[in-house]
């Protein structure tokens, strides 16, 4: 979903975008499911702002979701295959 967007004010993990009434018709539960995760978004018709979706409580980041998740000690090594890359 590229066409219509455009960032309003700086970027946070709040982040506010506009989408036009037409995506948001069309890609309602994205919509929903982004506010949920607190973003703020704001439907515009011919390119004037009419509403804005926010979720009542917006979702919370839980302090120990990772455990559990094991990277290897040489993840962030480059790999062998793109060595004659390098």
């Amino acid at each position: 979903m590229q066409g219509g967007l455009r960032v309003v004010g700086e970027w946070s993990y709040n982040v506010t975008m506009e989408h036009k009434l037409a995506e948001v018709k069309a890609h309602f539960s994205e919509m929903v499911q982004k506010a949920m995760l607190g973003e703020t978004v704001i439907v515009t018709k011919e390119n004037r702002p009419v509403v804005k979706i926010v979720a009542i409580k917006p979702a919370k980041r839980v302090p120990g979701t990772g455990k559990g998740v094991w990277l290897a000690p040489d993840f962030d090594e480059p790999l062998a295959d793109f060595a004659e890359y390098m």
